[in-house]
């Protein structure tokens, strides 16, 4: 499983073989398969800085900037993603690394969704090699992948410099319209055709994610995205809560 594989954010070509999955399931990650946020881990790493006066220091910045975020995330999630991700400019590798286990196991892991584990189950049944995708650190977002079962992460990474954060991403920028162009790369990689592709999202800025699959869903989606998905007729699953039975399956409505 290339979970354990190196963490990298661009699509890799696999070793040709003829019993590579036809199609892949993407799977946007916050929002979607969890009731999470990008701000979530960075708190969390700012919160833990090594002294109390340098924590506080962070999250003093952090929440000085909170406005200027939040009008990024409304008209540029790729400007929003590298004005979040400069808080991290400082933070040694290694504290990336450890406390990445520690989000996934506090924050991450109780606001898993109860329908998203039998999704992605449903999709590696019916052969489908499963992807994150998602503008979260790939260090962060490998927990998730491992404890879903998951095939692999298009994911951002941080660019280090003497093994420190230097506050930039590395290329390419997962966000908004570029995760379409990076699943079509990743499919093409990987021969897989994308006519008969699934993906799901929450957000209406992963319409170009979904548009470039043959299958596209939603999960919870906010306004915009619920009302395209009744015009194009897109599946709208709930999976924030167990069915009567239990049982952790994914309940589909059609608008």
């Amino acid at each position: 499983m290339s979970a354990t594989g190196a963490n990298v954010a661009a699509p890799r070509a696999a070793a040709p073989s003829a019993a590579a999955p036809s199609a892949a399931a993407y799977f946007d990650v916050d929002g979607t398969l969890v009731g999470t946020n990008l701000l979530h881990p960075l708190v969390m790493y700012l919160a833990n800085q090594g002294t109390p006066t340098r924590s506080l220091l962070s999250l003093g910045r952090a929440v000085l900037q909170a406005p200027i975020l939040a009008l990024a995330e409304l008209q540029d999630r790729r400007r929003f993603n590298e004005l979040l991700f400069a808080h991290f400019r400082g933070i040694s590798e290694d504290r990336v690394v450890l406390l990445a286990q520690e989000i996934f196991e506090d924050v991450v892991q109780p606001r898993i969704f109860p329908g998203a584990p039998d999704l992605v189950d449903q999709c590696r049944a019916a052969g489908m090699r499963t992807v994150l995708v998602t503008g979260s650190l790939d260090v962060t977002v490998w927990p998730l992948a491992r404890h879903l079962g998951c095939d692999d992460v298009i994911a951002n990474r941080l660019e280090y410099a003497h093994r420190k954060a230097t506050g930039k991403l590395r290329q390419p920028i997962v966000a908004g319209p570029e995760k379409a162009g990076l699943i079509v790369a990743d499919a093409r990689a990987h021969g897989h055709d994308l006519a008969a592709c699934h993906a799901f999202s929450d957000s209406y800025s992963d319409v170009p994610m979904l548009s470039v699959v043959g299958h596209p869903a939603v999960i919870a989606p906010d306004r915009r995205l619920a009302t395209l998905a009744q015009a194009y007729r897109w599946p709208v699953l709930d999976i924030q809560r167990p069915s009567r039975e239990g049982r952790r399956r994914p309940e589909a409505s059609t608008p």
